[in-house]
């Protein structure tokens, strides 16, 4: 039988920090509780704000994916080992810390900004520090979930003849996030196979799962299951995480 566990907006930590304030779903630094630190495979959800300006820089990371969505705003990274760059609105960035990074960084620019992040645990330890940056992602014309990021190879736009600047980011993970924008009345359906353990966010608007209300800000963990379908109470954007247990 499936199980869900509603998180309402509420219930998530938040850290305070020069200019930038995190929402986190699972503990980070001196936020959350000792009693969810993952949802399986998932180690890290944030939700930052940030005020013009304003720096979030990472330590000393290392056997992870940092996976970063850049919101209605443009970032700006930077980081020892990568070569600076501009993050337009709505792209996504995929950073494998590898054997370890120190010092990531994402900036916001004048108008402020803000990002979510999703870190994942990889499959195996270890290899070079790697980014790279989808800037373009078109959204489907059914409203249906669209896939970001993969570690899957079935996803993996290597495989394709023409890569486009919507094919999914490669990650070392055998799990995948993908995002959705439904109108009102609209709903979305994801099939996943057994063993698997999903999370779904809010970003934006309302949405309802398995008779389940979830607002903006609210998130749903899932297990015990083989998909998910959810519909829209209002226009909504939504993102997935879809994980090993």
């Amino acid at each position: 039988m499936m199980m869900i566990e509603v998180r309402k907006a509420g219930m998530a930590g938040c850290l305070h920090d020069a200019g930038v304030t995190l929402c986190c779903h699972f503990a980070f630094r001196t936020c959350g509780d000792a009693g969810r630190v993952h949802w399986g495979r998932l180690r890290v959800v944030n939700v930052a704000t940030m005020a013009p300006g304003a720096t979030f820089a990472l330590g000393a990371e290392e056997n992870t994916e940092i996976l970063t969505w850049t919101g209605a705003q443009e970032l700006y990274f930077s980081g020892p080992g990568f070569v600076s760059s501009t993050l337009p609105p709505g792209s996504v960035q995929a950073l494998g810390a590898g054997d370890g990074v120190n010092g990531p960084a994402w900036r916001a620019g004048a108008g402020g900004g803000g990002f979510i992040q999703f870190w994942f645990l990889p499959d195996d330890e270890g290899g070079s520090p790697v980014v790279d940056v989808r800037t373009a992602c078109p959204m489907r014309e059914d409203g249906g979930f669209r896939i970001l990021a993969s570690g899957f190879p079935e996803d993996d736009p290597e495989a394709e003849s023409d890569i486009t600047d919507g094919a999914p980011l490669t990650i070392r993970a055998s799990a995948r996030l993908l995002d959705a924008t439904l109108r009102a009345g609209d709903s979305a359906v994801y099939a996943t196979v057994p063993g698997r353990a999903l999370y779904l966010l809010v970003v934006s608007g309302a949405v309802a799962v398995d008779g389940r209300a979830l607002d903006a800000g609210d998130a749903a963990a899932v297990r015990a299951c083989t998909g998910i379908k959810l519909t829209a109470s209002t226009a909504a954007y939504v993102m997935l995480a879809d994980i090993g247990e």
